[in-house]
Formats: structure tokens, C-alpha cells, sequence
């Protein structure tokens, strides 16, 4: 009878333990281990951690997200590559990572293909059945969009035409050196780094220019060293969080159709920032950033330039089908709006 109750009293205790320790006892805990170069507090930083605390709540504590902030688990390659060794589960990148797993996103990279997101949004939609597929044959889902906003030219002297852009030394990503080569061929002087170096080198005068958003300017202050912001749209920020085929195949799937609900009201989050990215041009101004608008004559130079990299794209850094298809599209788009008006 007291051996009974010993165990009774055990068996008690050990279901106290589990319940104050916080443990399921329904299922098993999931960890997903997710990257970003997103600075800790910046609004991309916040709007992850909402999404991570939704998943926890709608799956009962079943999926937890573990989120690794401004770039301490490398540079978004980096991401990428301990992904596929299964160091990490989920990034969330810009397109510069997902080009290290899919080829077909250098399209995105084409500057100043488009000047609003609603054209962007159009193309994309396009190309979406194709962009997801190749993801997914190389081993990693895409569970949404969070276009980051516009990317500018920041530098530490005044530009205003390429030719000026071509006299000093600007950032590149490190990882892809087909960008630097099609830099080099036009003229320019291209240093590849990791971005989580690019302070450091605007001090030590390694590099003198990069672009990016006001937002990132902002976030990272890399403007303090790179006062001169040119008012032309280099071309849309796009961001994806991605996972692991591998661990999404973990995730019960009772829980994966709320994940990608709770993923897709993130997106339209993250595209409700937009207009506050670019409200940080105007905090960025009140602390000494100086802004040059092109005239029209000038934003031409930038046409041409961008005009002359385009038989250096197709079928090398982008695959010849899509970067066809999307230059198809955006001859469409441009006949129409012209029709309209």
C-alpha cells in the first residue's frame, strides 16, 4: 500500500514538473531557428516576432520560432548555406540571398525596371508559379513576400551621373562575383563585401558608395558616412522569409495551413511599412543627409547605363526564359500605360 502511494505521489509530481516546465504533452515541441540581417528593434525585427508569437498561439505552443537578428548568424549566403546543413531552419532574406539558391531572382536585380511596387507586384505575379518551383527543387519553401521598399544611391561625395558614380569605389555583395565582373566591364569599381562589413569599411574608405533603403540607411546609420543620398529609385528591396523543405515536413500538418495564413497577413504588414520607410529620408535629412533630384536629362544618363547592362544579363546572371518573360511583361506594361495616357 505505501509502495502504491509513492508512486501515486511520483506520478503526481511528475505531472506537476512537466506542466510548470511549460512542455506539451500533446506533441512534440518544434524550434525553428530562423536569420536575418534585420537589425534587434527595427520594425522588420518586430513584425518577425509578432509573426513568431501568432505561430506559437495558433499551434499551442507546438511551433517555436527562435529569431537570430543583425546579421549574427553572417551574411544572408551565409544563412543560405547553414540552411542546407540544417544549422539553421528559416531566413528571413532579401534577394540576394535567395539568389543563392535559385538564379532565376537575379531578375529582380535588373535596375530601374520598374518605379512603383504595383508594376512589381504584376511582374512577380507572373513569374510566381516558376520562382516558387525552383525554390522548392532546391530545397526550401517560400512562405511570403515583405518588399522592404525603395533602394537609393548613398555615397560620401555628391553624384549625379554614372560617370560619377564610376570615379569612386562602391559595395557589392560578396558571394556573387558575376555583379562585380558586370561592374568592372562598364567602367566602374566594384568591392564585394559582406554587408555586416559595410560600416567598417565607409570608415576605413574601402568603399564609398552603396545602395540600399532609407530604412536600412537609417537603421544601421550607415548614412553618418554617407551623407549624399541621389533621389532615383535604383530599383525595389524585396525580402522573403523562407524555410527548409526539410523542416516544414516536421511541422504537423493540422498546423501548416495557419502558419502560411499567419505568413501571409506578415506580407501585408510588412507592405503597410513601406510609407514609413520612407518617412526615415526625412529623419536622415534633420541629421545631415543631403538629397540631389535628378533632372530629367540626368536620369536618362542612368537609363542608358542601366539600358547598356541588359545583353550582359540575359543567360549569365539571369537565366535567358525568365529575364525574356519579364522583359516581355515590362514592354506590355509600358504600351498600355502609354495607350492610356
Amino acid at each position: 500500500m505505501t509502495s502504491f502511494s509513492n508512486m501515486l505521489t511520483f506520478g503526481r509530481c511528475l505531472i506537476l514538473i512537466l506542466l510548470f516546465s511549460n512542455i506539451n504533452l500533446l506533441g512534440k515541441t518544434i524550434k525553428i531557428k530562423l536569420a536575418t540581417l534585420a537589425p534587434d528593434g527595427s520594425p522588420w525585427y518586430e513584425l518577425l516576432v509578432e509573426m513568431g508569437e501568432e505561430w506559437r498561439e495558433a499551434t499551442d505552443g507546438e511551433v517555436i520560432l527562435k529569431i537570430y537578428p543583425g546579421g549574427v548568424a553572417g551574411d544572408e549566403r551565409d544563412m543560405i548555406r547553414k540552411m542546407r546543413i540544417g544549422q539553421l531552419h528559416a531566413a528571413a532574406v532579401t534577394i540576394e540571398g535567395l539568389t543563392e539558391i535559385s538564379p532565376n531572382m537575379n531578375v529582380f536585380y535588373i535596375p530601374l525596371l520598374v518605379d512603383s511596387f504595383k508594376e512589381l507586384d504584376e511582374i512577380r505575379t507572373q513569374l510566381l508559379p516558376e520562382l516558387i518551383e525552383d525554390l522548392e527543387k532546391n530545397g526550401f519553401k517560400l512562405l511570403n513576400w515583405a518588399d522592404v521598399g525603395w533602394a537609393y544611391w548613398f555615397t560620401r561625395e555628391p553624384i549625379v551621373t554614372p560617370s560619377d558614380l564610376a570615379d569612386i569605389k562602391l559595395f557589392t555583395w560578396a558571394g556573387d562575383y558575376r555583379w562585380a565582373d558586370l561592374w568592372k566591364k562598364a567602367g566602374f569599381h566594384p568591392v564585394p563585401l559582406a554587408s555586416v562589413d559595410l560600416l567598417p569599411s565607409l570608415q576605413t574608405g574601402m568603399i564609398d558608395a552603396f545602395s540600399t533603403t532609407p530604412m536600412v540607411a537609417l537603421s544601421f546609420q550607415w548614412f553618418g558616412l554617407a551623407p549624399y543620398m541621389l533621389d532615383l529609385k535604383w530599383g525595389p528591396l524585396i525580402g522573403a522569409i523562407i524555410i527548409t523543405n526539410r523542416m516544414w515536413k516536421k511541422i504537423p500538418e493540422e498546423h501548416r495551413k495557419v502558419i502560411i495564413e499567419i505568413a501571409a497577413a506578415t506580407e501585408k504588414k510588412a507592405q503597410q511599412l513601406i510609407p514609413e520607410v520612407e518617412k526615415a529620408i526625412n529623419v536622415m535629412e534633420e541629421h545631415g543627409l543631403k538629397i540631389h533630384s535628378l533632372s530629367p536629362e540626368e536620369r536618362q544618363l542612368w537609363l542608358n547605363l542601366t539600358k547598356s547592362f541588359y545583353p550582359h544579363f540575359r543567360g549569365t546572371i539571369i537565366p535567358e526564359n525568365i529575364y525574356d518573360k519579364v522583359i516581355r511583361l515590362k514592354e506590355d506594361m509600358d504600351r498600355t500605360r502609354t495607350l492610356d495616357h
